[in-house]
C-alpha cells in the first residue's frame, strides 16, 4: 500500500535516526577531543575523497536529466563544492582544514593514501547515482536531512577540543549549515512528489539506506586502520606522510 506523503517522510527520517553516521563511535571520539593528531589527519584525508567526489556524482546525475528546471535546481550543488565567482567552494575549504591540521593540501588533493575501503565506498556511490533511476539518485542524497546536526556538533566539539580549530579551518562546516537547507528542501520535496507508488517508495527508502551504508563504511574503515586494531592496509596513509614541510619529522 502506498504511504501518504507524511507517512513516507516519517519513514525516511526514521532511517536517518537509526542509521546515519552521527551514531558511529568515531564521531564521539572526534567531537569529544579523543582523537590524536594522526587520527584527525587520517579523517581529513579520507573524508576529502568523499568531498571531492560529490561534484562528480552531481555531474553524473545532471548528465541524465532531461528537465532544464531540474538541472537548474541541481547545478548549484556543484558550484557549492567546486566554487564560483565569489564562492571559493567546499573543496577549497576542506583543503584549508587539511592545512590547518598540518597536512600538505597538495598531498590531500592527490588522493594518495586514501583507504581502499573509503575509495570503494565512495566510487560505489558515484556509480550508483550514474546507473540507478533519478528517483533513487535523489533519494540517496537525502542524508543531507540529517547533516546540520552533525555539522553543528562538530563545530562545537572541534572548537572546544583542538588548537587547529577556528573560523577559517572550520569554514566548510559553517558554510554547509547555510547551503544545505536549500538542497534538503528541494530534494525531499522532489522525492515525496515522485515516489507516488509503494514500489517507488520502497526503492527510495532503499536508496537512502544505501547512502547511510556508504557513510558508515567509511568510518568503519577509518576506525579499523587508525583506532582499533590500528591495522593500516597497504597503500593507505601512514603517519608523518604528506605533512607540511614545517611539520615533517626527520
Amino acid at each position: 500500500m502506498t504511504a501518504t506523503r507524511t507517512e513516507f517522510e516519517a519513514r525516511l527520517r526514521q532511517i536517518g535516526a537509526e542509521r546515519y553516521h552521527d551514531l558511529h563511535p568515531f564521531h564521539d571520539l572526534l567531537h569529544g577531543g579523543g582523537c590524536n593528531s594522526e587520527q584527525v589527519r587520517a579523517w581529513v584525508i579520507n573524508r576529502y575523497y568523499y568531498q571531492h567526489s560529490i561534484p562528480m556524482k552531481d555531474a553524473a546525475f545532471m548528465s541524465r536529466v532531461e528537465s532544464p528546471a531540474l538541472r537548474r535546481a541541481w547545478r548549484s550543488r556543484i558550484e557549492d563544492h567546486d566554487g564560483s565567482d565569489g564562492n571559493e567552494g567546499g573543496i577549497r575549504r576542506w583543503l584549508r582544514l587539511a592545512e590547518a591540521v598540518g597536512l600538505d593540501p597538495d598531498y590531500v588533493a592527490s588522493c594518495e593514501g586514501v583507504l581502499p575501503a573509503t575509495r570503494f565506498a565512495v566510487d560505489a556511490y558515484v556509480r550508483y547515482v550514474r546507473e540507478k533511476t533519478l528517483l533513487e539518485a535523489v533519494a540517496a542524497s537525502l542524508t543531507e536531512l540529517f547533516a546540520p546536526k552533525i555539522h553543528a556538533n562538530r563545530i562545537e566539539g572541534l572548537l572546544k577540543n583542538y588548537s587547529f580549530a577556528d573560523a577559517s579551518s572550520l569554514s566548510y562546516f559553517s558554510n554547509r549549515l547555510k547551503e544545505a537547507p536549500k538542497d534538503v528542501a528541494f530534494g525531499l520535496a522532489w522525492v515525496l512528489d515522485h515516489a507516488d507508488t509503494a514500489e517507488k517508495q520502497e526503492a527510495a527508502a532503499k536508496a537512502l539506506i544505501f547512502k547511510t551504508d556508504v557513510l558508515w563504511s567509511q568510518l568503519d574503515a577509518l576506525w579499523a586502520a587508525y583506532v582499533t586494531p590500528g591495522r593500516i592496509p597497504p597503500g593507505a596513509w601512514k603517519p608523518h606522510e604528506g605533512l607540511l614541510c614545517a611539520q615533517k619529522v626527520s
